[in-house]
């Protein structure tokens, strides 16, 4: 498994990098970072299905108190489904979205999935990157997938096992 990234701080010492499972009581923060990152946010309700057992699983990475990055999956079976990943604007660049999907992918290798997928808007090439540097591969194309603007969505997949 890859390893947890460090952030760089400012002044070029390295901060390690901790997500943690998302529980209730991050789903207001989470739901701020939505509106900021998405065109067609999460509701709050619909974030917690991302903490239930046997539904989901959210990770968040929180610094200075305030959730600067989150990913979100559903699970089904032996498969992880890749619902959001976010990271605050001020925040990129710095391996918080990178420390997320590793989470992710870690949790799901824990419980037995043997596959994780997800789609991304096909201009999004920053988040294609990462993902591609994390072992996902492109396997298909869902047209007008996304909305606000209408884009086409990449599937990608990554096999665990």
């Amino acid at each position: 498994m890859d390893d947890i990234k460090f952030e760089r701080e400012k002044n070029g010492s390295k901060k390690r990098i901790y997500p943690e499972i998302m529980c209730d009581e991050h789903i207001p923060g989470v739901a701020v970072l939505e509106k900021l990152c998405f065109s067609s946010p999460w509701s709050e309700e619909s974030l917690k299905l991302l903490t239930k057992d046997g539904i989901g699983v959210g990770m968040v990475c929180v610094s200075g108190g305030e959730i600067c990055a989150y990913g979100g999956m559903l699970c089904a079976v032996d498969e992880g489904q890749i619902t959001n990943i976010a990271t605050h604007p001020d925040m990129r660049r710095r391996g918080y979205g990178r420390a997320v999907v590793q989470s992710l992918k870690k949790y799901a290798l824990d419980n037995g999935i043997n596959s994780v997928s997800l789609e991304v808007r096909e201009s999004n090439f920053a988040a294609i990157s990462l993902y591609e540097s994390l072992g996902f591969k492109t396997v298909g194309k869902r047209r007008d997938f996304y909305t606000k603007p209408a884009e086409a969505g990449l599937v990608m997949v990554c096999k665990l096992r």
